[in-house]
């Protein structure tokens, strides 16, 4: 006797529930990605040049500080601390709404001044390799110039643009507290200059790619 070939037909609707299915699977790790592993970034003023230009798309490693937990205050699997140097992405303080990016001079007990543009960490100054002056004059301004001393309290980073003297950072409005910090800076993705009149430069090609130091 010939077998018979038995051919099973999805009906329309199974087809649309494996579609829907798989649309809400690809959601929730995009979410989950998101909240905890990577997200993206955008810069929107100068105050990191010229580290980080205008118009740089970045990734933000969002899991190395530890993981925020909805309407938890505090971080859980934490794997390192922010280190100075770091370049962060954190709320900031005075709009909660907002994101920041700034790089971390001062940790936990660090007792940071500035006298005259030049930053002191523990009584010694620091090597700011990073940091960029563009008023050549040093002048008495506080807290631009001139600033502190003060004390890092436990659980918080103070942090300054590396656009020295056009940055609206820790100098004006204090600490950063490890709980509001997202992440550092992995990798720039994507870097467009919209200012530029020439169509084949606003692509800065070399910057795509690039690890952020």
């Amino acid at each position: 006797m010939a077998k018979k070939e038995i051919k099973l037909k999805k009906s329309k609707g199974g087809v649309i529930r494996e579609y829907a299915e798989s649309i809400v699977v690809a959601i929730l790790i995009a979410l989950f990605i998101r909240a905890f592993v990577v997200q993206a970034f955008k810069i929107p003023s100068g105050s990191m040049e010229p580290t980080l230009l205008v118009g740089d798309h970045l990734l933000v490693n969002k899991f190395i500080y530890g993981i925020n937990l909805p309407f938890i205050e505090r971080k859980f699997l934490v794997y390192k601390e922010p280190q100075r140097g770091d370049i962060v992405v954190f709320i900031f303080p005075k709009d909660k709404k907002k994101d920041f990016i700034k790089r971390v001079v001062g940790v936990p007990g660090d007792t940071v001044e500035i006298r005259r543009k030049q930053i002191y960490i523990n009584g010694e100054i620091w090597d700011d390799s990073h940091g960029v002056y563009r008023d050549a004059e040093v002048t008495g301004l506080v807290p631009r110039d001139n600033f502190g001393p003060v004390v890092v309290p436990p659980e918080h980073v103070l942090v300054m643009g590396d656009n020295r003297d056009r940055s609206y950072d820790s100098r004006f409005w204090g600490f950063v507290p490890f709980n509001q910090i997202k992440g550092k800076a992995l990798i720039l993705y994507w870097s467009w200059d919209r200012l530029s009149k020439n169509i084949a430069e606003k692509v800065r090609f070399k910057r795509i790619g690039q690890l952020i130091h």
